[in-house]
């Protein structure tokens, strides 16, 4: 099971405040947990919703949104991508990262979706065009 592990914005990270050489010095120990356990897939930090935009569709219109984004609580500032073998598990590696902003933060918790999870509306086509993408992603890196 694949999860992803959303780090909620802050204040100071959406106003690019930088983490601490120590913060950076323990989520270095903590993501070399993850990757020795073998259940690390990606992980990135995010710059600020300033340096960013939305794209909001109504029907086939597309309107670009400018950031600064102000709703800081619905704002990611960064994010992993585990997978491991239960919900549970999943649970327990956030409870052992260090908190990753000062004082009061936030880690989500989301699944993310495997073909399986799509029914049959993810037709045997659909299935081996999205393998086939796959393959490609992983041979350019």
């Amino acid at each position: 099971m694949r999860f992803m592990l959303i780090v909620k914005a802050s204040p100071e990270s959406e106003a690019g405040v930088m983490p601490s050489e120590e913060l950076l010095t323990h989520m270095g120990r903590y993501n070399e947990e993850l990757v020795k356990a073998g259940v690390l897939l990606a992980g990135e930090g995010l710059h600020p919703s300033a340096r960013g935009a939305r794209v909001r569709f109504n029907d086939n219109q597309r309107t670009v949104i400018d950031g600064p984004f102000t709703e800081t609580r619905e704002l990611i500032a960064g994010f992993w991508l585990i997978q491991v073998k239960s919900f549970d598990e999943a649970v327990e590696w956030v409870k052992r990262c260090p908190n990753p902003m000062p004082g009061e933060s936030e880690i989500e918790i989301r699944q993310v979706f495997e073909a399986e999870d799509f029914g049959a509306e993810f037709t045997p086509e659909l299935r081996e065009q999205e393998e086939r993408l796959r393959e490609q992603v992983a041979s350019k890196h």
